[in-house]
């Protein structure tokens, strides 16, 4: 309400799901999805893992209630193609960069695939001083860029398959599938490390997003041309598909939105987290115990399907 006591329309339309948009080159993320709500008018909207401007590839969006759903994509496995130029290392591991380092070494590709199994399965990394991470409060980014000198910890990621793909002249072209928190520019490093050159990422490509991949995306410029772009939403529940799920009825669904805990029948464990659904429409994401669903995120909007 506003100081007399009046209700505030909320600003922008009532618009809820998900825009699996393939990001342009040189485009924000946080630009990308301004546009994109700009574009639908969207109350509301965040996004599901950062990509850098040189990065293109699959941003998914959540517009409205999606955001709610947002954490469970940032947590999910992740895929990406990428080329490391040899020859030339950089400030920020990519082709941005002030040059750091320079060798004549160009690794043949038995070379290559010979330390690719070293980074696979939890391996230690050490994300860029040029990244998003917060040191005491502040990005790591800001602070680089404003000379301080960063110490970035040790952490430990999950690299599921790096496999290469092709080699032509300096360029050697990979593929990626890795969980939450990796950072390609930090693994192409390494790489180069491992094999005595000095390189950077001259491409960089996300390809999928938990269950979203780039045959799902779409482009700002079809987003644009298309007056009837709301064909391109998918639905809140998209971003979810490994969730259990459980079918409640119109009364139930009532006391959810209410916030209460309702009755169930559950075949799963105490504990689980489940999806509860009306017809095929997402009200409410909880778990179960003692025979009752605790509403954790309740989904006050339908979205469309």
């Amino acid at each position: 309400m506003d100081p007399n006591g009046r209700n505030r329309r909320k600003r922008g339309n009532p618009v809820h799901g998900w825009v699996v948009l393939d990001k342009p080159l040189g485009l924000g993320s946080t630009k990308a999805v301004g546009r994109v709500r700009w574009l639908f008018e969207a109350q509301k909207a965040g996004h599901a893992g950062t990509l850098d401007p040189l990065a293109t590839g699959v941003l998914p969006i959540a517009l409205g209630e999606a955001t709610k759903t947002v954490p469970f994509l940032v947590d999910a496995a992740k895929a990406y193609e990428f080329d490391i130029t040899f020859g030339l290392s950089t400030e920020t591991l990519d082709a941005e960069g002030a040059v750091t380092g320079r060798s004549d070494v160009r690794p043949e590709a038995d070379a290559i695939k010979a330390v690719l199994p070293r980074f696979i399965g939890n391996v230690e990394q050490v994300p860029p001083k040029y990244s998003a991470i917060k040191i005491d409060g502040k990005r790591a980014y800001d602070l680089a860029r404003a000379g301080v000198a960063v110490e970035m910890k040790t952490r430990i990621v999950r690299i599921d398959a790096v496999s290469l793909t092709g080699q032509s002249g300096d360029i050697a072209s990979f593929t990626v599938d890795c969980g939450k928190g990796t950072y390609v520019r930090s693994l192409a490093r390494d790489i180069c490390e491992a094999l005595g050159a000095q390189g950077h990422v001259s491409r960089l490509r996300r390809t999928r997003v938990g269950p979203f991949d780039v045959s799902q995306s779409v482009t700002l410029e079809a987003l644009e041309a298309d007056e009837d772009r709301i064909t391109a939403l998918r639905a809140v529940a998209a971003a979810l598909p490994n969730l259990p799920r459980l079918y409640i009825d119109e009364v139930q669904a009532k006391e959810l939105r209410f916030g209460r805990d309702i009755p169930v029948d559950m075949a799963y464990p105490d504990g689980t987290e489940v999806g509860v659904f009306l017809n095929e429409q997402l009200v409410a994401i909880g778990a179960c115990d003692d025979g009752l669903f605790h509403p954790r995120r309740v989904f006050a909007v339908n979205s469309p399907e």
